[in-house]
């Protein structure tokens, strides 16, 4: 007696669970015949673009955790050693250390994206029955002509990659990068951008940042220079400036942002007008000009009260006599 055409099973249910599966759940042999082209490729392509995605928010969220560190300095830069000055307090590496981490976490997980959904891809053309072979040879082929098309391009990655691992700057950092110098609000792995003190937004590329000056790394230092006349005391225009500067330093909103008392060099100049005395202090990267000029505001104050007077007061008399 010959099967009914319905319940026979087509010729590929020998071979392929789902087209057995279909043919026994549905008994038409088209629809088993494709099983696997209309269903298990699908649900193949959807299982590795689900995996994908969980891998990935899992990496990411692993690097979160390495690079935020919850209010404590991250683990992600805790082995390795930082430069700083015997002055720098372990606040300001804190700082230091999470800046550096949070802009190296935003590079890993672009990586971390890119190789991911790159495996992803392949292993999607491997379930299309894309030979991935050819598919390799023609982007490694494209890949070496690019790579001579854009060395530059390559040059800025590797030289962004170096420069933030060796934390030559952060966000936040007042730095000089030869043709521009400003704040950084950014640093990438090909361009960073600097805000100059006019508010002019300056893109460098990281591949032609041949040196880089950093007046916010480790500490600053603030220099006052101060003229007197003279016929001024100039000892005692020292003791005075010395004084006042020491107990600014000690007070708000001076206190929190010296590191160390400041320092009387004393005269550092002598012209046919003026004497200019110079005073330092260690002061939070940053702010050192802040702390000059209400050091200057201050010891300008007290010089007032204290008849120190400065290079041509006002009303001085001019010299009397002919003209030669």
């Amino acid at each position: 007696m010959m099967d009914l055409p319905l319940l026979t099973q087509p010729n590929c249910a020998a071979d392929s669970l789902w087209c057995r599966t279909i043919s026994e759940w549905t008994g038409n042999q088209w629809l088993a015949s494709y099983a696997d082209l209309l269903i298990a490729k699908p649900v193949n392509i959807v299982l590795i673009l689900v995996v994908a995605f969980i891998v990935r928010w899992l990496v990411h969220r692993t690097i979160n955790r390495l690079t935020r560190g919850n209010g404590k300095p991250p683990r992600l830069l805790t082995p390795l050693k930082e430069r700083r000055a015997d002055t720098m307090t372990a606040e300001l590496l804190s700082e230091r250390r999470v800046q550096r981490a949070r802009t190296i976490g935003s590079v890993l997980k672009s990586m971390a994206s890119f190789v991911i959904f790159g495996l992803a891809a392949i292993y999607v053309l491997q379930v299309l029955s894309i030979q991935i072979a050819p598919v390799l040879a023609s982007a490694g082929v494209l890949g070496v002509a690019v790579a001579f098309g854009a060395q530059n391009l390559v040059r800025d990655f590797l030289s962004g990659m170096f420069m933030l691992v060796e934390e030559q700057y952060g966000v936040g950092d007042v730095v000089d990068l030869g043709e521009a110098s400003g704040t950084v609000e950014s640093v990438g792995l090909r361009v960073t951008t600097l805000r100059d003190i006019n508010g002019t937004v300056w893109y460098v590329r990281n591949g032609e940042i041949l040196r880089v000056g950093n007046s916010s790394q480790g500490f600053a230092v603030a220099v006052v220079d101060f003229p007197i006349s003279h016929t001024s005391d100039v000892q005692k225009a020292i003791e005075v400036a010395a004084k006042v500067a020491t107990e600014a330093a000690s007070r708000e909103p001076l206190t929190k942002d010296v590191l160390n008392p400041p320092e009387m060099l004393g005269v550092d100049q002598i012209t046919a007008d003026t004497i200019t005395l110079r005073m330092t202090t260690k002061v939070r990267p940053g702010r050192q000009w802040a702390v000059q000029r209400r050091l200057r505001a201050e010891i300008k104050r007290a010089y007032d009260e204290e008849d120190i007077e400065p290079p041509y007061p006002y009303g001085r008399p001019l010299p009397s006599g002919p003209v030669v």
